[in-house]
């Protein structure tokens, strides 16, 4: 099986790219949305380490926030609690995957949390900053503190970029980026 990791700075549209793909996704952005409506170990674990800002099931938006930019080490603490529980859910869906050509990973830390394996196959999404920021800009609950923390503990997209075997530039058209993935998926079959 192929492990396809889709690479990028936040808001560049790898979630889209990745679903191109046709192969199935995990999405950790999905799955970590999951884990704060349902999995009430995650709170407990949560509530134990920051109980000041995690006090309620489930745990919704507005407490994530407030516990990370309230404090510079609360996102790594968060982060760990629920890597842990991600790095679960990423383990399942591979084995149930497990007799499939492809899967692609669209997990935001993969390189910084060193889920990536040697032969995984790193494509990078880069689009324009100004796109990226016009885009992010509409999202309902857009916060330039939480971006620039979540930024914070992201490798640096030109790290990125250099780690990845193909780039696909995404100017948030939906041929462009279909006509790359159907490149990149004809290099991979030969």
């Amino acid at each position: 099986m192929m492990r396809i990791g889709i690479l990028g700075d936040i808001g560049s549209g790898k979630s889209y790219v990745a679903r191109c793909f046709g192969y199935p996704v995990f999405n950790a952005d999905e799955e970590v949305a999951k884990l704060y409506k349902k999995n009430r170990r995650t709170f407990k674990k949560l509530k134990k380490v920051l109980p000041k800002y995690f006090y309620k099931f489930p745990i919704n938006k507005n407490q994530v926030t407030t516990a990370i930019l309230a404090n510079k080490s609360n996102l790594k603490t968060i982060v760990k609690v629920v890597h842990w529980e991600i790095r679960k859910k990423m383990n399942i869906f591979l084995n149930k995957n497990r007799h499939k050509r492809a899967v692609v990973l669209d997990i935001p830390l993969l390189l910084e949390n060193k889920i990536n394996k040697k032969n995984d196959i790193l494509i990078f999404v880069q689009a324009r900053r100004a796109d990226v920021l016009k885009r992010l800009k509409k999202r309902i609950n857009f916060n330039p503190k939480l971006l620039n923390k979540f930024k914070s503990i992201q490798l640096s997209p030109g790290y990125k970029k250099k780690k990845s075997q193909f780039i696909i530039k995404n100017n948030f058209t939906k041929i462009s980026v279909k006509n790359s993935v159907k490149k990149i998926i004809k290099k991979l079959n030969k």
